[in-house]
């Protein structure tokens, strides 16, 4: 339990996923029920993309005792980057359009049940993910800086749909903005081969998951191995350049059971470099977000974060 802790900064979105018309009175609802716990909630909204990444930063510099963050994995994701290397603590109340941390470990979709679980969480060291530009050898660029993220990263079709997602839909209908995109890259995107590189041995593909979570975004389930508390990633790599063959996979996507599927590659590592096989732009994502182009370094950092998970959490 959180015995020590008797302040936190609440960091909120307002602008992200359902019940936006409500979320205010929501987050006032959690800091009387923290309060009642004995945890007193200074509010801090964000104002912009990014600006969760300079309020976690400012928080993790003076020590606070507890970070607690409102919103969906594009919140939470900027939120980590402010305090990763720290040892603030950080707590999460679900909103957004996916939230795959909630689902992960089991935090109710409601933001007043979830702030009853905050004071009997447990305040666990846990692995992050990083990505930094890197050449197609895998030297990275540190000039470029480095993303941290927490649940998945990708290349290949998923990250030209997270690249083309039109933000304003995104903002009026949520996932659905997603599912407009991802069906406009069925029919437009070429898929490009990539080479990736691990202590595995070399792969060419045409997608790449690198999982820390099982699960994925929205309903699907993709590196059903892959753990928050491990210190290495999944991945899921698919072969294929056919169109008709990543269609023909959609029901083992939905199913949790796509490593089944012919061409799928499924592997263990804590590093890897990722880079266009022949020039082409291959974008990518971390945790929802875009993160740009191949060629990619992606690394394990053995405990870079302290998580509060639920008692009642999937462990």
């Amino acid at each position: 339990m959180l015995e020590n802790i008797h302040s936190a900064l609440l960091i909120y979105n307002l602008a992200c996923g359902r019940r936006r018309h409500t979320r205010f009175a929501e987050i006032e609802e959690a800091t009387r029920i923290l309060k009642n716990d004995g945890i007193a909630a200074e509010l801090a909204p964000t104002s912009s993309r990014g600006a969760a990444t300079d309020i976690a930063r400012q928080a993790a510099a003076r020590n606070a005792e507890l970070v607690i963050v409102c919103g969906g994995d594009g919140t939470i994701n900027e939120a980590i980057n402010g305090l990763a290397g720290s040892r603030v603590p950080m707590a999460i109340l679900p909103a957004g359009t996916a939230n795959i941390l909630a689902k992960e470990l089991g935090i109710p979709w409601d933001i007043s049940a979830a702030a009853r679980l905050i004071r009997s969480g447990t305040a666990r060291r846990i692995a992050l993910g990083s990505v930094m530009s890197s050449t197609p050898q895998g030297e990275v660029d540190p000039s470029q800086g480095c993303r941290y993220f927490l649940s998945v990263a990708g290349a290949g079709p998923d990250g030209a749909i997270v690249h083309a997602v039109d933000l304003g839909l995104k903002d009026q209908t949520g996932i659905l903005a997603y599912w407009a995109a991802g069906a406009r890259q069925l029919v437009q995107y070429r898929f490009p081969e990539m080479a990736i590189v691990s202590h595995a041995g070399n792969q060419n593909a045409t997608l790449i998951v690198v999982g820390r979570t099982v699960n994925y975004g929205g309903p699907f389930k993709i590196t059903t191995g892959a753990s928050l508390f491990d210190d290495e990633f999944e991945i899921v790599a698919f072969d294929t350049r056919s169109r008709w063959r990543y269609l023909s996979a959609l029901p083992a996507v939905w199913l949790g059971s796509l490593r089944s599927v012919p061409g799928i590659h499924v592997w263990k590592t804590r590093e890897l470099t990722c880079s266009p096989a022949n020039g082409s732009t291959i974008y990518a994502q971390v945790d929802g977000e875009p993160v740009g182009t191949l060629p990619l370094h992606f690394r394990i950092v053995p405990e870079a974060l302290t998580l509060v998970v639920p008692a009642t959490a999937n462990k």
